[in-house]
């Protein structure tokens, strides 16, 4: 007879990161972000009765302000599971010092590992085009140092990065730099899975049915607005030295009971 799966035991998860662990730009009706690490938690806490959850993570944050403000918080709440994702806005400034992206990284394991059940670090899923192309040398390094201290300190990696429905176009928001609801729903699989769930949806890896692509048009069009609302206020922020996140609290900055 064929024995039932036996399914984690997971009580708590803790997420913290920049806007990609936010959920920008899952929209939610009323203007909130959803994003694939509340998809995760919902899940979790159907097969956990009182299971908690809290979500640190803020738009825009740098590797440093991660470890700043919220790497010591996650770790005082010793859930069973952290998830952490950062450094990839480093990497996509001018001018990155991956030394010190690495160094503390390396900090924010380290801090992290001993505080809960399972570390989950991600290699973050980039989208196919010119910005990909340019900043893949320090997305790799970085990935590079993440295989490194997983190895090291029994972390699970989840790779987004190598998956090739992710690197779809289609998965992207209008910005380009965020994932769709679709994109969010796949990497919560993928986290999922790698804790040891049984699979929703075995072929989250596969690339969405082909399209025909856009016309010559349609492409100015998007480009330009584009460039109009996102580009451009983007370099306006890096020019100023602001940020998205200024001021924003993180969306679930207590480790209470999951509510949807």
């Amino acid at each position: 007879m064929q024995k039932n799966p036996v399914l984690p035991a997971h009580s708590s998860l803790v997420a913290i990161g920049d806007s990609f662990t936010e959920g920008m730009s899952d929209l939610k009706a009323d203007g909130s972000y959803r994003g694939w690490a509340d998809v995760l938690a919902g899940r979790m806490a159907a097969h956990s009765p009182g299971f908690q959850y809290a979500n640190l993570a803020v738009r825009g944050k740098l590797i440093g302000q991660i470890v700043e403000e919220q790497v010591d918080v996650a770790a005082a709440m010793r859930p069973d599971v952290i998830t952490l994702v950062g450094g990839l806005n480093d990497t996509l400034r001018p001018k990155c010092d991956m030394d010190r992206v690495r160094d503390l990284l390396t900090q924010a394991v380290e801090r992290l590992a001993p505080a809960c059940g399972q570390l989950v670090l991600m290699r973050s899923p980039g989208r196919q085009g010119p910005v990909l192309d340019r900043f893949r040398p320090r997305m790799e390094e970085l990935f590079a140092c993440i295989d490194a201290l997983a190895e090291r300190h029994g972390a699970l990696v989840v790779d987004l990065y190598g998956a090739p429905s992710l690197t779809d176009p289609r998965m992207w928001d209008v910005d380009r730099l965020h994932l769709t609801a679709e994109g969010h729903r796949r990497v919560a699989e993928a986290v999922w899975q790698g804790l040891g769930y049984e699979p929703e949806d075995t072929e989250w890896r596969t690339p969405m049915p082909l399209t025909p692509p856009p016309g010559w048009t349609a492409r100015r069009v998007a480009d330009v607005r584009f460039t109009r609302q996102h580009l451009l206020p983007w370099i306006g922020r890096r020019l100023t030295g602001r940020s998205s996140g200024d001021g924003r609290a993180p969306k679930r900055p207590e480790l209470l009971p999951y509510e949807a």
